[in-house]
């Protein structure tokens, strides 16, 4: 859908804050906290961004730009392309990083990984659960929202010029059931997070990745087949492409974004054969369950996927 940019506000060193809006001022599609969306400004390439503001509110949606130098210029794009009354193209809202049901909430937010944090954080004040907040970031002055944030009870704010990295080691050291862990930011904070709730009840930790994870080597054949169910019609999958791609050039409409297994898009039901999962949305229990698969990265245990295409 087409929106149009109503706001650009500067709300930490390198951090842009984007209000969009439908032209005509009509409603925007529901969405929950954790959902993010696709942004796909003119002449810019597409990036995926976390949803920041108030589910409750249909008239605006908010995402936060972080700067980075060394990025594939969709935060420069952003940052000095991008201007106000622009029009960008959006997609809508998809959510790989639900809040599930439980006792109490520890977010950890690193950077700008506190942008999925904040919806979820106000719906658990606002429902009067128990949560805490620990925040992470290279100083004070570029912690997005750390203002607003540091008026609320539970929130600890770190900056590392002042308090060094995180002592995840007091955060994590002890499993707490019934505690469900939400984790946002580099992916050496969301590395050390995940060792150290290796220990903790199978489900609590629950991530989200702004790029790929590092997938070790595979032992599984490279080349396989896919049969879509819809048709009947068999593909082989040769080493060197992906599910995607083959299906793709069939002709089958697959939709698709990142093409990296970070966004979730391309999410497809396997109806039978074995994943080789490489994505970095699925938790190890959706992985191991074998229901769904990100077919841009993924590929086959077995010598024939089934896939509800």
């Amino acid at each position: 859908m087409k929106l149009v940019l109503d706001k650009k506000d500067r709300v930490a060193d390198g951090v842009v804050l984007l209000t969009l809006r439908r032209p005509d001022g009509g409603p925007l599609p529901a969405w929950t906290p954790g959902a993010h969306v696709d942004l796909a400004p003119a002449g810019g390439p597409v990036r995926q961004y976390s949803l920041c503001g108030d589910p409750a509110d249909t008239s605006a949606w908010k995402v936060a730009v972080l700067r980075e130098a060394g990025g594939r210029g969709g935060s420069r794009h952003v940052h000095d392309v991008l201007a106000e009354g622009q029009h960008v193209e959006v997609s809508e809202p998809r959510n790989h990083f639900e809040l599930v049901e439980a006792k109490r909430y520890l977010f950890i937010a690193g950077g700008i990984g506190i942008t999925p944090v904040l919806p979820m954080i106000a719906w658990a004040q606002a429902a009067g659960r128990d949560w805490r907040l620990v925040y992470g970031g290279r100083t004070r002055s570029s912690m997005a929202f750390r203002a607003e944030l540091e008026r609320l009870a539970g929130v600890e704010i770190h900056p590392q010029d002042e308090c060094g990295l995180l002592d995840l080691d007091a955060v994590l050291g002890r499993p707490s059931p019934g505690t469900a862990v939400y984790c946002c930011g580099p992916e050496a904070l969301l590395l050390a997070v995940e060792q150290r709730c290796a220990d903790w009840p199978s489900g609590s930790l629950h991530v989200e990745r702004f790029s790929p994870k590092t997938v070790a080597a595979q032992s599984f054949s490279e080349e396989f087949e896919v049969e879509l169910a819809q048709t009947g019609t068999v593909l082989r999958v040769p080493a060197g492409r992906s599910v995607l791609d083959v299906v793709q050039a069939e002709g089958v409409p697959v939709l698709s974004s990142c093409r990296e297994g970070t966004c979730g898009t391309c999410e497809t039901v396997v109806l039978d054969g074995v994943p080789d999962h490489r994505d970095s949305v699925l938790t190890p229990e959706e992985q191991e369950s074998g229901d769904v698969m990100m077919i841009c990265v993924s590929r086959s245990r077995s010598t024939r996927l089934v896939l509800d295409l």
